[in-house]
């Protein structure tokens, strides 16, 4: 049933077989002993180049790893939406993470995955952040997830459950679902031109 809760009690983990619960069982020792290693910090970070061009950026993903990933700006802005924009890039997120989740838990069952396809999307009235109508809200104003899990030797009801497993341990979608505060700190300057 797609409404059962998931809980580990309603599913049992193969140990015997699974890469991901050996590892886990490592972390789990190495978490209990010091619960401060439990703590990450994903990165990401942007070096405004080509300042003058106001549609396009590049973005480092990770700050160890400065994996280079082009932005552009969405049409429905103002922008002409030539690379994936920082929307895409949520919903890149999300997938990924939810995607990620179900093949970690899979692993744990002895799920054997077949096919996986995960589509997220996000919609957002763009006439918010342009200051169009101020009664709109500036965010996203929904989000979804279309999730394809074809596996074998296994039932729709553990896949059913396998679904609600990763919607509770998917750290994306549970932040998007319940928001997270975002701090800033800024250093602004400016420069002035003596004549």
């Amino acid at each position: 049933m797609p409404n059962q809760e998931y809980s580990a009690k309603n599913i049992k983990s193969k140990k015997d077989t699974s890469v991901v619960h050996e590892r886990h069982l490592v972390l789990k020792e190495k978490y209990l002993e010091d619960s401060t290693s439990g703590w990450i910090t994903d990165s990401a970070e942007v070096i405004g180049i080509n300042l003058h061009d106001p549609f396009r950026t590049s973005v480092s993903i990770n700050n160890k790893m400065k994996v280079p990933f082009k932005i552009g700006v969405h049409n429905a802005v103002g922008g002409d939406h030539d690379f994936p924009n920082p929307g895409d890039l949520l919903c890149a997120s999300l997938a990924s993470c939810f995607e990620s989740t179900i093949r970690l838990i899979s692993n744990k069952l002895g799920i054997e995955l077949i096919e996986t396809k995960i589509n997220a999307t996000a919609q957002v009235d763009v006439r918010g952040t342009l200051m169009f109508d101020k009664s709109v809200p500036v965010e996203f104003q929904s989000m979804h997830i279309d999730a394809l899990i074809i596996a074998k030797n296994t039932t729709e009801k553990l896949l059913h459950q396998l679904i609600e497993g990763a919607k509770r341990s998917c750290i994306v979608y549970q932040t998007i679902k319940k928001g997270t505060p975002i701090t800033l700190k800024s250093d602004v300057k400016t420069k002035n031109n003596k004549l």
